[in-house]
C-alpha cells in the first residue's frame, strides 16, 4: 500500500518524535519511588549532615523519599564503587566529598574511575580550612609559623583525619609550597585527631571549618589563616594562607552524583531541584552555619570543578610520595 506523501511525512515526523516525548514523560514521571544517597563516611559527618539537608528537601520538593545510606569505608571508595555499579536510572546517587577527588590518584587498583564513571548532578557547598594550632605552639601568624617550623624541622605533628584526606593533602601542600618539615600523624577520622590536637599530643592541622568551630571560638585551637583563595564569611577576621604564600589554595568540596548515563532530563531535574534549595534563604541560612559556600551551577560546572580538583591532588599526591593506607 502507498501511503499519501503528507501522511507519511506526519507519520515520520511523529516517529521521530517519540524519544524525545519519552525522555519528557521519564522526566515528570521521576522519581515514582524512593531514592538512595549513599555517601562514604559515617553518619553526623558533614556529608552526611549535607546528604540529609538535601535529601529532605528533595523528598518534600519531588513527593518520594531521599533515604541517606551511609556505607563507610576504604576512604568512601566502597560507597562509591557501589553506586558506579548500580543502574543508571536516578534511584542510586552518591554524596560526594574530596575524598572522591583524591582517591583517584591515592589508590592505585580501583575498580572504577571516578571521572569517567560518574555523573555530576549539582555541588552544594565548598568549606574553607583553617590551620589551626595547639596554644602552646608560640606563633599567631602563617610567617611566624613557618619561620617556627623551619627552626624546628620536624618536631610539628601534623594531624589528620586518615591518610589520604583532604586535611592530609592540605598540609602536605603547604609543606610543598613553604619547605617547611612537618611530620603527618593520621588518625582514624577528625574527632579522634581534634582530640591530640586539643591535648598537644600534635601541635597544628589543616581541618575544616565546620569541624573545628567551637574549639576556635573558645580559644582551645588557635587559628592563623583559612586555606580558600579568599576569606571565609564564618571567620571573616582571618586572613588567607594565599596572602603569605601566593597560589595556595585548598577546600573541602561537596555535592551530589549518578552512576554514568543516567538519563539527562534526570540529571536536569535534580540539578534544578538542588540549586532552587540553595537559594532558599532558610538553606543557605543552615549552609552558612556550617561555614560553607554554596556551589550552585549545571551539572557542567560541578564537573569542571571535580576534574580541576582531581588534576591539583594528583600532582601534590605524586610529589610528595603519598600513598594509600
Amino acid at each position: 500500500m502507498k501511503l499519501p506523501r503528507r501522511k507519511f511525512l506526519y507519520l515520520t515526523a511523529g516517529a521521530a518524535a517519540l524519544p524525545a516525548l519519552a525522555c519528557v514523560a521519564r522526566a515528570q514521571t521521576y522519581p515514582s519511588r524512593p531514592v538512595r544517597i549513599i555517601i562514604g563516611f559515617s553518619a553526623g559527618g558533614p556529608i552526611d549532615i549535607l546528604a540529609r539537608l538535601i535529601g529532605q528537601w528533595l523528598s518534600e520538593r519531588l513527593g518520594h523519599p531521599f533515604v541517606i545510606e551511609s556505607r563507610p569505608g576504604a576512604g568512601s571508595n566502597i560507597a562509591t564503587e557501589a553506586v558506579v555499579h548500580a543502574p543508571a536510572d536516578g534511584y542510586t546517587l552518591l554524596g560526594v566529598t574530596s575524598a572522591n577527588t583524591i582517591n583517584t590518584t591515592l589508590y592505585d587498583k580501583l575498580n572504577f574511575n571516578f571521572v569517567r564513571d560518574i555523573a555530576p548532578v549539582a555541588g552544594i557547598i565548598r568549606v574553607p580550612q583553617v590551620i589551626e594550632v595547639n596554644p602552646s605552639v608560640p606563633v599567631t601568624t602563617v610567617p611566624e609559623f613557618i619561620a617556627y617550623a623551619k627552626a624546628n624541622p620536624g618536631k610539628l605533628n601534623m594531624a589528620s583525619a586518615g591518610n589520604g584526606t583532604v586535611q592530609h593533602v592540605a598540609g602536605e601542600l603547604f609543606k610543598v609550597m613553604t619547605g617547611v618539615a612537618m611530620q603527618h600523624v593520621p588518625y582514624r577520622g577528625q574527632a579522634p585527631a581534634l582530640v591530640d590536637l586539643l591535648g598537644g599530643q600534635a601541635q597544628v592541622m589543616f581541618d575544616t571549618v565546620p569541624a573545628s568551630m567551637q574549639y576556635l571560638r573558645s580559644g582551645k585551637l588557635r587559628p592563623l589563616a583559612v586555606t580558600t583563595a579568599t576569606r571565609a564569611e564564618a571567620l571573616p577576621e582571618l586572613p588567607t594562607v594565599a596572602d603569605f604564600v601566593p597560589g595556595y589554595e585548598s577546600s573541602a568540596l561537596y555535592g551530589i552524583a549518578a552512576p554514568r548515563n543516567t538519563p539527562t532530563e534526570i540529571v536536569d531535574k535534580l540539578n534544578r531541584e538542588i540549586n532552587v534549595a540553595l537559594d532558599d534563604p532558610t538553606m543557605k541560612a543552615r549552609l552558612a552555619d556550617l561555614g560553607g559556600t554554596v556551589l550552585a551551577g549545571s551539572p557542567a560546572d560541578f564537573g569542571k570543578l571535580i576534574a580541576d580538583e582531581t588534576e591539583k591532588w594528583a600532582k601534590v599526591i605524586k610529589f610528595a610520595g603519598i600513598k594509600a593506607e
